[in-house]
């Protein structure tokens, strides 16, 4: 979302006084900066994931996930710029739909690849969570062609405004690139703290559960976390979406017009939707963990306890996107980024703490412990 919403927010105050060809000349400069800098990070994350998994992850099965994931890096790169060049021109229909798209892709796939994997495999969680990250490459892909299509369809329009276009301020590729970088990398931070706060999870939780479960034991819990309960927690994000990208060119362009009250207006609205989104998955999800498990993944039930926990964040999640999105609409790029590390802070010091301790520990004698737990695995070894 990030790199898509600084070029939105360029995109938008260009469009906002009609400088059209100044807001094509940010999306073409964007398109070629933005692609690079994912090639070179997908080619780094392809070619040393051998050596991420065996020595910073220490998780050597991880490497196949890796794999999997690092085309996804350039796709997503070149993909925000053709959402965040259409967000700025308020066509919010291609961006909802490219992010509906791409989430149910990634939801469709994700089940259908685990399950296949699951089914041929007999559970092998560290092919299953390379399935998982496979499926999230592949939706991204499929993303970027339906906005790919989009794009080409529209050319011919946007030739037109560029050609009438009365208003335009020429300037350097250099400052372009400048004005691109200068609002992107704060916003990125965002990006890049979420993924830190999600690895942390790779790093900590094996780990932690080593003290009282077997490595094997250990990585299937992990498996189940990363593979099936943050793909369904993270659904609802792209019902939300929507909301949270079109507040940055909105505020942007009435900033730039010194319409204040439009941009109040839709703050206050985008809320309320974010909420009506938020609370009923949260509580939907946690009533039914159960039943979601049992019939996305009926090869693999387990893991309804650690859904129910990881689905008390939803509601959060979604309000801090939408919040993020009117922060980076009125300039405070360095807001959302501090709380997020904030936040990863937390978690890590949480997860150093927490995860280690055994479920008797936990519940103190393990009567509490007993109660909750409903798989045929053994005693310890399950978070059902």
């Amino acid at each position: 979302m990030e790199s898509h919403g600084a070029i939105a927010k360029l995109v938008s105050e260009k469009v906002a006084v009609g400088d059209y060809r100044g807001a094509h000349k940010i999306f073409k400069i964007a398109f070629v900066t933005f692609g690079l800098i994912g090639f070179i990070c997908s080619s780094i994350l392809f070619l040393g994931a051998n050596y991420i998994a065996n020595y910073f992850l220490q998780i050597p099965e991880a490497e196949f996930t890796l794999v999997a994931l690092s085309p996804s890096i350039f796709l997503v790169s070149i993909s925000c710029v053709i959402k965040g060049y259409f967000n700025g021109r308020e066509n919010l229909k291609v961006t909802a739909n490219a992010q509906t798209l791409e989430q149910l892709f990634k939801t469709v796939l994700s089940i259908i690849l685990v399950e296949m994997i699951a089914t041929i495999s007999g559970v092998d969680t560290a092919i299953m969570a390379a399935g998982a990250n496979l499926a999230t490459t592949l939706a991204t892909f499929l993303c970027f062609f339906y906005l790919y299509k989009y794009y080409y369809t529209m050319r011919k329009e946007i030739a037109i405004e560029i050609k009438t276009a009365q208003k335009h301020q020429p300037t350097r590729i250099r400052k372009t690139i400048w004005q691109i970088l200068s609002v992107s990398i704060p916003m990125s931070m965002s990006a890049i703290l979420g993924t830190v706060n999600k690895n942390i999870d790779s790093m900590t939780v094996v780990r932690g559960l080593k003290n009282f479960l077997t490595q094997e034991q250990a990585k299937i819990q992990y498996g189940i976390l990363s593979g099936k309960v943050d793909t369904l927690v993270t659904l609802p994000m792209s019902f939300n979406m929507a909301f949270a990208t079109a507040l940055v060119p909105t505020i942007s362009s009435a900033k730039a017009m010194g319409d204040l009250q439009t941009g109040k207006k839709r703050i206050k609205f985008s809320l309320l939707i974010t909420i009506l989104i938020g609370m009923p998955c949260m509580v939907g999800m946690i009533l039914f963990a159960k039943p979601i498990l049992e019939i996305l993944f009926p090869n693999a039930t387990s893991g309804a306890f650690i859904y129910q926990i990881s689905c008390l964040g939803i509601i959060f999640i979604v309000l801090e996107q939408t919040i993020s999105g009117a922060l980076h609409g009125l300039g405070k790029m360095m807001l959302p980024a501090l709380a997020l590390g904030i936040g990863v802070i937390a978690k890590l010091l949480l997860n150093c703490y927490l995860v280690p301790i055994s479920p008797e520990q936990f519940f103190l004698g393990g009567t509490a412990r007993s109660s909750i737990c409903h798989c045929n695995m053994p005693h310890n070894s399950c978070y059902n």
